[in-house]
């Protein structure tokens, strides 16, 4: 899939499937992560992230680089360049912003805005080891395949809830970010 494959499915009017997220009481806490997609011409990668190992929160998990939508931020867009920039280096000048996915709200208790954007892959990740472990591309046609996606059913009292995986090479996709993942490719691929 190239630039003008996305945009011709990603730019509709069509509403989507959307996969299930959790069902908080109060709005939740705003967060925004940028859907980094790395534009080499012919193909697209997402790039993503590896949690540092020594965080207290989901350490070692697989994300977007992305995170609470802060006072100096103007918009869950500035947020997510903001975060981009912190966490591997990103300059926001690579990015080109073509959209958001709807909110996706975590058992954690934040409402993520997923920003997504086109990155001229030019620059060399900066890992800022505080928050990042490794950063990895995968190829967006991988991640966008629900035949490549996993379910699993957890239940809690009455309740179930989907829990999502996508296995790429050594790394395991799941939680939030495969998820998001999951509605991305509900709304290319309807």
């Amino acid at each position: 899939m190239n630039r003008a494959d996305f945009l011709r499915q990603f730019h509709h009017l069509r509403q989507t499937h959307r996969e299930p997220d959790y069902p908080l009481k109060s709005r939740g806490r705003p967060a925004a992560v940028l859907i980094p997609l790395m534009d080499y011409g012919n193909e697209l990668t997402v790039l993503l992230t590896e949690r540092a190992h020594h965080l207290r929160h989901h350490p070692g998990q697989i994300s977007f680089p992305g995170g609470a939508v802060d006072e100096v931020d103007n918009s869950v867009f500035d947020a997510a360049l903001r975060e981009a920039r912190e966490e591997i280096g990103m300059p926001s000048e690579n990015v080109e912003i073509i959209g958001v996915l709807p909110n996706y709200r975590t058992v954690s208790g934040y409402q993520i805005a997923p920003v997504v954007g086109f990155v001229e892959p030019s620059f060399t990740p900066v890992i800022d080891p505080n928050e990042v472990e490794s950063a990895f591309e995968v190829p967006l046609a991988h991640v966008l395949n629900r035949k490549n996606h996993l379910i699993h059913t957890a239940r809690k009292g009455k309740r179930s809830s989907p829990i999502y995986f996508i296995p790429w090479n050594e790394h395991m996709i799941w939680g939030a970010t495969a998820a998001i993942l999951r509605n991305l490719s509900h709304h290319i691929h309807p």
